[in-house]
């Protein structure tokens, strides 16, 4: 048999994203899988104070999206942070492409993410921040305790505010050409160093 008339063989990861629609809702994605709020957040920093959040600044690609939501759950993440407006949303391409972590890790969407970080700041967390400005290399940080790590937008990284509101901000190291990596990729880079860190021996 000729290899372009096999049919593919049914795959784990090939359906169960549109099985978890409701085509006939008007808004699909949100009738199954929808994100938290303010509150529910603060359910979790009640139940996690020590735990590893993450804060998406804007992130707008729904394929981004999904993949640090699969890297998030992976890391064992508390809660993912994004504002409502000027980002990504759960969708089918993000249920999709987050293979289930979607609806596993908590995504939470607030109004005015700046006010959230300092809400988040007085219940004891830490806010490291990757930007270009960063004047230490994310490998000088202690991630262990209740850290946030806060991941700018595709192009633009993170905005003033966001910005203003870490307590550090640090840089991936780059050895070749290219400037920087894609934003999925980096927030794996830096979420796997906290997971790394966090697994050693307190000293």
């Amino acid at each position: 048999m000729k290899f372009h008339d096999r049919t593919a063989r049914p795959n784990k990861h090939s359906a169960p994203a549109e099985a978890r629609f409701d085509k006939s809702a008007k808004n699909p994605a949100r009738s199954v899988v929808r994100a938290g709020d303010e509150s529910t957040l603060a359910d979790i920093l009640a139940a996690q104070p020590q735990g590893l959040y993450l804060v998406l600044d804007c992130i707008q690609d729904p394929h981004n999206l999904g993949a640090i939501l699969r890297t998030a759950d992976g890391a064992g993440v508390a809660a993912v942070i994004a504002p409502k407006d000027k980002s990504a949303s759960i969708t089918e391409t993000v249920l999709r492409v987050s293979v289930g972590a979607a609806e596993k890790v908590p995504f939470i969407q607030v109004t005015n993410l700046a006010r959230c970080m300092k809400s988040m700041k007085e219940a004891g967390l830490w806010f490291v921040g990757t930007s270009d400005h960063g004047d230490r290399s994310l490998y000088d940080i202690d991630f262990r305790g209740g850290i946030a790590l806060v991941m700018g937008a595709e192009g633009d990284g993170m905005r003033r505010l966001t910005e203003e509101n870490c307590d550090f901000l640090v840089r991936i190291p780059m050895a070749g050409s290219v400037p920087c990596l894609n934003v999925s990729v980096a927030t794996g880079v830096c979420l796997y160093e906290a997971v790394r860190q966090r697994s050693l021996p307190c000293p």
